[in-house]
């Protein structure tokens, strides 16, 4: 099966979540990024998202950071991928974000099997918190030449989407 089923920014959303998770008070995103191999900048866009839907604070200034709002064990990681994602719906005729109607819902042969697969996803990530993740985290440190290479490949996936929106 080729592709993912989330993007990078569902999966790095539960890493720096995570990362959070394992470390007291405020946590620098320069630190978070080091340890996770995520570049700085891309890492802002996915804290940016967790920040607007109210999972993590922010203080400015010497000290600052971010750290979680709540505790690892009360964010579901369902919760947090939507955050990133917008949706966890398998095939886009089902995500009712949009606003669009798939004009061949009513006579898809398929629709049954994708509604089933996106409740049986939804269900499970709604039944994993934060806290079994980092229970079991073994994070690893990447190069500067994997961080530059993770980083090239953000921009392509970035770029992807843009181009994608576009059409």
């Amino acid at each position: 099966m080729a592709g993912n089923m989330f993007s990078t920014k569902g999966r790095y959303a539960l890493r720096a979540m995570a990362d959070l998770a394992t470390h007291d008070g405020w946590v620098s995103l320069g630190d978070v990024s080091k340890r996770q191999g995520i570049s700085r900048k891309y890492l802002e866009q996915v804290i940016a998202l967790m920040h607007k839907a109210g999972y993590v604070e922010s203080q400015r200034g010497k000290g600052g950071g971010y750290r979680l709002t709540r505790k690892p064990e009360d964010y579901t990681l369902g919760e947090i991928l939507r955050a990133a994602e917008g949706s966890l719906a398998p095939v886009a005729c089902l995500d009712c974000s949009t606003g669009d109607i798939c004009s061949h819902l009513k006579d898809c042969p398929t629709v049954m099997i994708y509604r089933d697969l996106g409740k049986v996803t939804s269900e499970y990530l709604d039944s994993k918190t934060l806290r079994d993740i980092t229970l079991s985290a073994g994070f690893t440190k990447l190069t500067p030449e994997e961080l530059a290479l993770r980083e090239a490949e953000e921009k392509l996936e970035e770029r992807d989407a843009k181009k994608g929106k576009e059409k």
